[in-house]
C-alpha cells in the first residue's frame, strides 16, 4: 500500500461497473491511493445483509488505470468485511466512501440502503466513512455536478476525522443548480407500501413491491427540506441504535414482579 498518501476504500451497492462508482473513484484518486471492492452485480436495498450460507468470491479486475479493484460475489457489507480482512490484511484504510448511489438515501431510506450499510460497516471498523447518493435512479444519471462536493467533503473528513461511532450520509439533488451544503437531521418519514399481486404463467401468485414516500416532518433543518431546496444534505449518522432517551422511562416499569413457576 502507498504510505505517502491516504488509502481510500471505495465500495457501492449498484455494482462495480455502475457509472456512480466511476465518479467516486476519479475524485478519490485526487486525494489518495484508491482500492475498490464492490459487488459483481446490483445489490440495492440489501441493508446490512451479510452472506453466511454460501462461499464468497473475490476476483481482481483491471477496469481503471492505477486503481486496485476487486469484485465480490456478496453484499455491500461483505465487500467491506473482505476488504478489511483480506485486501488490507487488517490494516485499516484512512477513509471508506460508498456510492455514488443511483437514487436518494435520505430520511428512512438509510435503514434499507446497501450504500449506507457499507459505510456503516466501515464506521464499525473505526474507519471514517461516508455514503454518497444522487436523486436520480436512471443508469445513465449525470453525476458531474456531484464531483466537487464529493471531493471537498472527503477532504474535510480526512483532515478532521469524525466523532467515534459516526459516519456521514450525503445526498445530492438533481441538476447543477446546487446552492451549497446543509448539515441536517434525518427527516421523519416512512414508506406506505403496497404489493401489486400478479399471476405467473404457471397460475401462481407473485408480488411486486410498490410504495409512496410519506413525509411526516415539515422542519427546515432536515435532509428532505435541503434536497427539495437544491442543497446537498449532510447528515451525521450513528450505528448505536439505543434509544437513550427511553431508558429512564423503561426503568420506571415494574420488572421485579416476575412470577417464577
Amino acid at each position: 500500500m502507498n504510505k505517502t498518501k491516504p488509502t481510500i476504500l471505495v465500495v457501492n451497492d449498484d455494482g462495480i461497473t455502475a457509472p456512480g462508482i466511476k465518479v467516486l473513484i476519479e475524485q478519490m484518486q485526487q486525494l489518495g491511493h484508491v482500492v475498490v471492492v464492490a459487488p459483481d452485480s446490483p445489490q440495492s436495498g440489501m441493508g446490512h445483509a451479510i452472506t453466511i450460507a454460501k462461499p464468497l468470491r473475490l476476483d481482481k479486475l483491471e477496469l481503471y488505470p492505477g486503481v486496485e479493484m476487486y469484485e465480490c460475489s456478496g453484499t455491500p457489507v461483505d465487500c467491506v468485511k473482505l476488504a478489511v480482512n483480506q485486501v488490507f490484511k487488517g490494516k485499516k484504510p484512512d477513509l471508506c466512501v460508498s456510492g455514488i448511489n443511483h437514487g436518494l438515501n435520505h430520511s428512512i431510506n438509510v435503514i434499507y440502503s446497501g450504500t449506507m450499510s457499507a459505510a456503516v460497516e466501515g464506521a464499525i471498523e473505526s474507519i471514517p466513512s461516508i455514503g454518497f447518493s444522487l436523486d436520480d435512479f436512471t443508469y445513465d444519471a449525470d453525476f458531474s455536478h456531484c464531483a466537487p462536493y464529493v471531493k471537498i467533503i472527503a477532504q474535510q473528513v480526512l483532515e478532521h476525522g469524525l466523532p467515534e461511532g459516526t459516519l456521514l450520509n450525503v445526498n445530492f439533488p438533481q441538476g447543477d443548480k446546487i446552492k451549497g451544503i446543509k448539515v441536517c437531521r434525518q427527516a421523519r418519514a416512512k414508506w406506505a407500501e403496497e404489493f401489486d399481486e400478479r399471476i405467473d404463467p404457471h397460475k401462481r401468485n407473485y408480488y411486486w413491491l410498490t410504495g409512496v414516500f410519506q413525509l411526516k416532518d415539515n422542519g427546515e433543518d432536515t435532509d428532505v427540506w435541503a434536497l427539495n431546496n437544491h442543497f446537498v444534505s449532510v447528515v451525521p449518522v450513528q450505528f448505536d441504535m439505543t434509544a437513550h432517551h427511553a431508558i429512564t422511562t423503561l426503568n420506571t416499569w415494574k420488572f421485579d414482579h416476575v412470577e417464577k413457576g
